[in-house]
This record gives C-alpha cells, structure tokens and sequence, in this order.
C-alpha cells in the first residue's frame, strides 16, 4: 500500500493544519547506500515543495549539513535504508520529521527516555511505543535545534510529554507538538511550530493528489 494511505496528513494533524501539510515519500534504489538515501530525501522535498505551490523545488544545503527550504516553506526530510519522506508547510516556523523503522530496544530506550517520560508514557495503556518516542525526539529535535541553540541540545535531551492524543517536546522552554503514527513496522513522527504562520513569499496553485 503507497505511503501516503497510511500516514495522510488528515490523519495525524486537525483538519485547518492538514489542509496546509504535504507529505511526499520516495523509495531508496539499490545499492541503498548514503548516496542513494540522500537523493530519495532530496526527491521526497521537491515533491513535497511542487505540492505546496512553491516556486522553487530545489534544496539546498546549510553550512552544517541541513537541507535549506526556500523561503516561506518550512520543511524536513527523513530516511530509513529504503524510505524517505519529506514534510513542507508553507508559512510555518519550523518542521521537523521522522521516520524510524529499527526496534528499540529496552536498553536503547533506557537511555534515550527519561524515568518519568518511561513511566508516563510507556506504561500500559499509554498509547505510545519506544519508536515512537524516539522518533518524536528526533523530529522535535530538527525544530528546536538553530544557530542560536546551545551546542549541548542533542536530540535525546528533548522533553517529552502528553498533550492531548498527541506530544509536546520541550528543551529550555521553548515547547513544539509533535504527531506520531505507527504501521507495522515503521512509525513517523511530525514536529509543527506554526507560531510564524504566514504568507510564503511565493506561491503557486497547489497540485492536490
């Protein structure tokens, strides 16, 4: 089944938020290298920007290594071995995303969650899996994470907690929801900051499908 049935934009934010996400998927080909996952992440954002009506699909690159969206669209890109998915939101502020297919493990997530976020949102009932806190760590981090943020912010040391039936992710007060779904075997996680909401500078009819 293609991707974009199982993790529809309507499905993981409220409608007036999906109406502006585009989500686009693009397989890795063989030989599934770095190289090979790196293009698929650049495939996925430039469907991704033709989606949300920009101008310009090209993504280039920050000094440090970050894909650089044109201005006025807000994006990310994750990739598994096979996979990469590309998120853009027009206007937003920040837009993290990731995908995760690995199982984590109790000793992996020992580490990466904190006791009380263990006990809150790993207990039975709670609604949550260890990829997906993961994933959500990740996601939050690529929002929470600029040029002015502390160099020891590394994505384990986000905060996360239940907003909701979704989460908030939060590291030195400064607070970003993040929507998580699982498939069988891989879950995505979206960190949204729409507090800059606005016009991009640049913007053509929307391709819908």
């Amino acid at each position: 089944m293609a991707m974009d049935l199982l993790f529809p934009a309507d499905l993981l934010f409220p409608a007036d938020v999906a109406a502006d996400v585009r989500i686009e998927w693009s397989p890795v080909r063989p030989p599934y290298g770095s190289v090979q996952e790196s293009a698929a992440g650049r495939r996925a954002a430039s469907a991704a920007l033709v989606a949300a009506g920009a101008a310009e699909s090209v993504v280039a690159r920050h000094a440090d290594g970050r894909p650089r969206f044109p201005r006025g669209f807000a994006g990310s890109i994750s990739h598994t071995d096979r996979l990469a998915v590309a998120v853009v939101v027009p206007g937003a502020a920040g837009v993290g995303v990731d995908i995760e297919n690995a199982v984590i493990s109790p000793r992996v997530a020992h580490f990466v969650l904190r006791e009380s976020e263990r006990r809150a949102l790993l207990a039975p009932g709670a609604g949550f899996t260890p990829r997906e806190l993961f994933a959500a760590k990740e996601a939050a981090f690529k929002v929470l994470y600029g040029p002015d943020t502390s160099a020891d912010l590394l994505f384990w040391r986000v905060g996360l907690s239940r907003s909701g039936d979704a989460l908030e992710a939060s590291y030195r007060g400064a607070r970003v929801p993040v929507r998580v779904r699982s498939e069988v075997d891989v879950s995505l996680a979206v960190a949204l900051d729409l507090r800059a909401r606005r016009s991009p500078v640049t913007l053509l009819p929307c391709r819908h499908g």
